[in-house]
């Protein structure tokens, strides 16, 4: 038995898993609901909640979204799924993180454990499209309860997007065309969203066969520029130089926001850190070694850091990743501008390489006292500490979605005709500093059918697929950025 901080419930085993693979974290939200009728989130009346995780956390879960809901009445909780417009669906997973209390003088034996994790549940309709989708993360230490934290924040985003849904919203997805096959390759940034996606393509569109292999952002765009892809995925904008290297032209399509997270290993601490901007440039410049230097303590006033070496963790490989960390560590560092600069691929100061974000933080969640750098869902998948970063109005903020969206709102005044633009250090107080769209790289030229199935994918991603990218950590593309690009695929029709 295990407590969550509420009351005492039996603890699931996937509740108290080692780090799970990102392929593990797709599974658990592979299943499908049983047929509906809602076409559109407004449009759900009756709702259906199913256990949102694997036994009694599951449970526990469901119970506690299903009390929040019904106080709220404006949607009705019904007990069989087949009496639903809708059903929540999803999953759930929490891990200890340490040991807390409100003295120093309780006896550690009495003191209370404290609990991280997440909560990711989507809306199912008819033919079990996904209406709306959501990930919540802790907003606070869990004294009350991490059940109770989660579970009243998807209600409240659940009852708040509703109010939002216009009844006149509707899929724009082109009807289905004649059946095609396409292969991408490139960044892992968006590897678990391309991959969610195209399972959910195919089901919607069974003669529609698409593929992606996560090998990193310059690799991808190598393999597009050899023709060996259909198309390839990127987390940085290319620029004329390296758009003019490339053997074919490309549109620059933004599908969809992330966060680069800061991960670290340091067993026992209980509250997430604060990272101010240049601490985590001179961390990757090798200027600050120990964990207790002077210049982590004055963030982090109360918490108790080792003095210990830190272990830096980097990518090996050509990453889109990896330019959107540098990106950043070049705005707020001048010396790491002069020094490492920005790319895909660095000469790193110190560190450790790993290859591919998973590698990344398969090497921090084994090393004590390591940092290393990944997107969200990769440390959600493997249970890491994420700390918060000071973004340019002297906010600590910790990604999560709503941090994202924040990032972005700016994007659209300052993105190119080709929707190039970076969103690292966006200004507003609530906006995450290391935020960044990811690109789909679509040739212009060649065969004509192939162009059109390349479109008739992305204009599927920019409306049903949008719904869909909340659920793993991710923020939709802002609806003025994904009107315009919808005009630039008509353009090619």
């Amino acid at each position: 038995m295990v407590n969550y901080g509420q009351k005492r419930i039996g603890a699931a085993p996937a509740a108290i898993m080692p780090a799970c693979a990102i392929t593990a974290f797709l599974l658990l939200l592979a299943a499908t609901a049983p047929a509906q009728t809602a076409v559109s989130l407004a449009q759900v009346q009756k709702i259906y909640v199913e256990p949102l995780g694997q036994g009694t956390l599951g449970n526990e879960f469901r119970d506690r979204v299903i009390d929040r809901l019904r106080k709220d009445r404006r949607i009705a909780v019904v007990d069989a799924s087949l009496e639903a417009d809708a059903v929540v669906s999803g999953s759930a997973e929490v891990w200890p993180t340490g040991y807390a209390s409100n003295s120093p003088r309780t006896p550690s034996a009495a003191r209370r454990t404290i609990y991280s994790g997440y909560l990711s549940a989507r809306v199912i309709g008819k033919n079990n499209e996904v209406l709306w989708s959501y990930l919540v993360t802790p907003r606070k230490i869990a004294w009350g309860g991490i059940v109770h934290d989660l579970a009243d924040n998807l209600a409240a985003k659940l009852l708040e997007a509703r109010k939002q849904t216009s009844e006149a919203a509707s899929s724009s997805a082109s009807p289905e065309s004649a059946g095609f096959t396409l292969h991408g390759a490139g960044a892992t940034f968006p590897g678990p969203i391309y991959q969610k996606w195209f399972q959910s393509f195919r089901e919607q569109q069974p003669s529609h066969q698409v593929t992606y292999d996560a090998v990193g952002s310059e690799e991808g765009i190598r393999q597009l520029s050899e023709g060996k892809v259909d198309f390839a995925a990127s987390d940085m904008p290319l620029s004329d130089a390296r758009l003019s290297r490339l053997t074919t032209r490309v549109q620059q399509f933004p599908t969809v926001l992330g966060a680069v997270v800061p991960i670290y290993n340091l067993p026992g601490i209980v509250r997430p850190l604060k990272f101010e901007p240049q601490v985590l440039a001179e961390i990757y410049l090798g200027k600050i070694r120990r964990w207790n230097d002077p210049r982590i303590r004055a963030s982090n006033h109360g918490v108790d850091l080792p003095d210990s070496e830190i272990m830096v963790v980097h990518r090996s490989d050509g990453s889109g990743t990896t330019y959107v960390w540098s990106d950043f560590l070049s705005k707020v560092s001048a010396e790491w501008k002069t020094i490492v600069g920005t790319g895909s691929e660095l000469k790193w100061p110190v560190g450790t390489g790993a290859e591919h974000s998973e590698g990344v933080a398969v090497a921090v969640h084994q090393t004590p006292n390591s940092i290393g750098y990944v997107e969200m869902l990769f440390a959600l998948a493997h249970q890491l500490s994420f700390g918060a970063v000071r973004n340019p109005a002297g906010v600590f903020v910790r990604a999560d979605l709503a941090s994202l969206t924040a990032a972005a709102t700016s994007a659209a005044a300052n993105m190119t005709p080709d929707f190039r633009v970076s969103i690292t250090q966006a200004p507003g107080e609530g906006s995450y500093p290391i935020a960044s769209f990811t690109w789909l790289l679509a040739p212009e030229g060649g065969d004509r059918s192939r162009r059109a199935a390349i479109s008739e994918l992305v204009e599927w991603i920019l409306t049903d697929g949008q719904k869909e990218c909340s659920e793993l950590g991710y923020a939709p593309v802002p609806r003025q950025i994904a009107d315009r690009e919808l005009a630039a695929l008509r353009t090619q029709k």
